[in-house]
C-alpha cells in the first residue's frame, strides 16, 4: 500500500510545483495587464474615491497571483533544484 502512495504523492508534488511555476512566471506587463488582471487595476481607494471590491473572485485571484510571484521566487528555485536532482538520481 505504501508503494502506491509515494509515486502518486511525488506526481502530485511535481504537478503542484509546475502550476506554481506557471503562476510565478506570468508577466504582468505582457499578459496580466492585457486581460485586466494586473495589480495596477487594483488601486488603493483615495480621498473621495469609491471603495474597491476586494471580496470578488477576480480581486482574490489577482492578490494570489501577486503573492505567489512575490513570496515564492526563492523557494521555487530550491524546489525546482530538488525535483531535478531527484529526477536525475532516481529516474
Amino acid at each position: 500500500m505504501a508503494s502506491l502512495f509515494f509515486p502518486n504523492f511525488g506526481g502530485l508534488f511535481q504537478a503542484s510545483i509546475l502550476v506554481v511555476n506557471a503562476i510565478a512566471i506570468l508577466s504582468e506587463d505582457r499578459f496580466l495587464a492585457r486581460i485586466g488582471w494586473g495589480t495596477s487595476q487594483q488601486s488603493e481607494p483615495s480621498f473621495g474615491g469609491g471603495m474597491q471590491d476586494n471580496t470578488s473572485v477576480k480581486a482574490k485571484m489577482i492578490n494570489l497571483i501577486s503573492s505567489v510571484r512575490t513570496l515564492m521566487r526563492i523557494p521555487l528555485i530550491f524546489l525546482n533544484l530538488l525535483i531535478i536532482v531527484w529526477a536525475i538520481a532516481f529516474g
